[in-house]
């Protein structure tokens, strides 16, 4: 018995043409797996345009999207994170940070800038996840701190975009240390009663989470985000029962009182100047 083969025929058809596709060009939404046009992604923010799903960003992408163009001003650059524990997996604590830092550009996981949100000034401070899944170290801890202080001494209403895993564990108990600097720094702001807008992203978790994330006079998430302390295989097991649908979900926690809002990317500034003419007064 002979069996049919078309390159025996050099019979061709369409399927068998490849079409010429540049790589880069198309990006699959992982939550209505539609095939998005990367250029008209970017144009919407990087929010899918079938479903509304909020792709992640990068903190030079937040820094844009809610600061004025003119009248930027990044302030401690110079600060650097440090191995206090020698740490040592699978790779150096320190081989690890210079490897980040090539990364991005950036010392650490957060830029803090000086800058005005339609005419406003503000301090913003934005969390980098790409560094190291955007983890609090002590650099990061003091970084936050002197945010917070730019902001009283000036009188000018604190942001910050959080997105993190957490608190950085080759630092170890340094680390967590951040968790109640950060909180007693945010204490002394509300003291002089200078607003604090908390915008947390996807993922907020861990040590960030249970700290500075979530002590905001308003606590904004953007759709879908994750945010969460613990993660939910740990919670199911601990507690030994199924976790409702969208647990730790930005739509799930503005329902159980976690958040004060939920706020689509494209209206986020718009948003944070409607709560800024609210609650800033400047002395």
């Amino acid at each position: 018995m002979s069996w049919f083969r078309r390159k025996d025929k050099n019979i061709q058809t369409e399927s068998a043409e490849k079409k010429d596709i540049k790589e880069g060009l198309w990006v699959k939404c992982p939550s209505c797996r539609q095939i998005l046009y990367k250029a008209e992604l970017m144009q919407s923010n990087n929010v899918c345009y079938k479903c509304g799903y909020h792709f992640r960003i990068s903190a030079t992408s937040y820094v844009d999207l809610l600061l004025d163009e003119e009248g930027r001003q990044a302030h401690f650059q110079d600060l650097k994170p440090k191995d206090p524990l020698k740490f040592k997996a699978k790779k150096k604590y320190n081989e690890q940070l210079s490897a980040a830092q090539q990364k991005t550009g950036q010392n650490d996981a957060v830029r803090v800038i000086e800058g005005r949100i339609h005419e406003r000034p503000v301090i913003l401070a934005v969390m980098d996840f790409s560094f190291i899944g955007g983890s609090m170290g002590s650099a990061v801890g003091e970084l936050l701190a002197r945010a917070t202080d730019l902001a009283r001494v000036n009188k000018y209403p604190l942001i910050i975009v959080s997105a993190s895993g957490g608190a950085r564990m080759m630092e170890g108990a340094y680390s967590l240390m951040q968790m109640a600097k950060t909180s007693a720094k945010l204490s002394l702001l509300a003291e002089a009663k200078i607003p604090y807008i908390s915008i947390m992203t996807d993922p907020t978790t861990g040590g960030v989470t249970a700290s500075f994330a979530m002590l905001g006079d308003v606590n904004i998430a953007e759709p879908g985000a994750l945010i969460g302390f613990a993660g939910a295989r740990v919670i199911k097991q601990t507690i030994g029962a199924d976790l409702p649908a969208g647990f730790q979900r930005a739509e799930f926690l503005l329902e159980k009182g976690f958040l004060d809002m939920v706020v689509a990317r494209d209206n986020l500034k718009q948003q944070v100047t409607e709560i800024l003419n609210t609650l800033y007064v400047q002395a």
